[in-house]
């Protein structure tokens, strides 16, 4: 399973991103699908899940202002992040799972700039 993310980028604190992340190459079901991210100095940590039956799971600290979606006929995941703070700044990854395994993109950076 190959999986593309993209949108991270520079931000102001306060403003928004939306991070996608497409897979390919699954001859699975992909689920569940989901978002990590990787701070500098920190362990690599879960920001928000998604099934296939469009069940949710968010860290504490993105409750409220991360939303994570899928459009399962593109096989692409959103994740929609609102009201960004300067400690949301991290490397981004997709991760999917399928019943041979879990798969990881090569992440995308999102700095947010206080």
């Amino acid at each position: 399973v190959q999986l593309q993310a993209s949108g991270g980028g520079l931000v102001q604190t306060g403003g928004s991103l939306r991070l996608s992340c497409a897979a390919s190459g699954s001859r699975f079901r992909i689920n569940p699908m989901g978002w990590y991210r990787q701070a500098p100095g920190k362990q690599r940590e879960l920001v928000a899940s998604i099934t296939i039956g469009d069940s949710t799971n968010y860290a504490d600290s993105v409750k409220g202002r991360f939303t994570i979606s899928r459009d399962v006929t593109k096989n692409t995941m959103y994740l929609q992040m609102t009201s960004l703070k300067p400690e949301d700044t991290a490397v981004y990854y997709c991760y999917a799972e399928t019943r041979r395994g879990a798969y990881w993109g090569q992440g995308t950076l999102v700095t947010v700039s206080s």
